[in-house]
């Protein structure tokens, strides 16, 4: 009878190790990876109570090829096809200024802002790069892409776009289209830093 509960106590103490580190278990960037394709999704923010659009992808590229990437303002509007113009307009200090166009709607409105970039900012193994409107033809207008590696190989980029325009129109419909502009921005990064890892590993080799 002893032994028998002692082997009762080593089965349960399994089925409990079993659930408490699931198999199926994996992080963020390994789904992206394992898709290997863009996620879009929502985010609520305490800057407006309409939600960001926002979007996530997995590269096959270094994080410092990916932040080269995301920092080439100038060429935004030749690798993210949503952005219809993109150029840097100014230096303040270590931020700068960039001034962005947007259609929405369908192409039946145009967003237009000058944002303000602060360099990248580090936290643990976490890149932020981060930009707010300063002035524009909407009430706000904040960037923000987020750069984490998942392993040696592949870089998770997650872009989130806040835009509050000052037409009357429907939040989850602004949420809905800005959310496919951070689709077109992971992605069209993800084709521009796999392109750039690819030259650099033909230079070395």
């Amino acid at each position: 009878m002893q032994l028998s509960r002692r082997s009762l106590l080593l089965s349960t103490g399994a089925i409990g190790l079993s659930f408490s580190v699931p198999a199926w278990a994996e992080s963020e960037g390994e789904r992206l990876k394992k898709k290997n394709d863009s996620e879009r999704y929502e985010k609520k923010t305490d800057k407006s109570d309409v939600k960001a659009g926002c979007a996530r992808i997995a590269i096959k590229a270094s994080p410092d090829i990916v932040e080269d990437v995301v920092t080439d303002f100038k060429n935004y509007a030749r690798f993210i096809s949503k952005f219809k113009k993109a150029r840097v307009v100014g230096k303040e200090g270590d931020d700068t200024l960039v001034y962005l166009s947007v259609p929405i709607l369908h192409g039946a409105g145009k967003i237009w802002a000058v944002v303000r970039f602060k360099p990248v900012q580090k936290n643990g193994d976490v890149r932020t790069l981060s930009g707010s409107m300063v002035k524009g033809n909407v009430k706000r207008l904040d960037a923000t892409w987020h750069i984490k590696p998942i392993d040696d190989d592949y870089t998770q980029l997650n872009c989130e776009l806040l835009i509050v325009p000052k037409l009357p129109v429907p939040g989850s419909v602004v949420t809905g289209e800005v959310a496919y502009a951070a689709d077109e921005a992971v992605t069209g990064s993800r084709k521009r830093a796999e392109k750039k890892r690819r030259r650099k590993k033909h230079r070395k080799g």
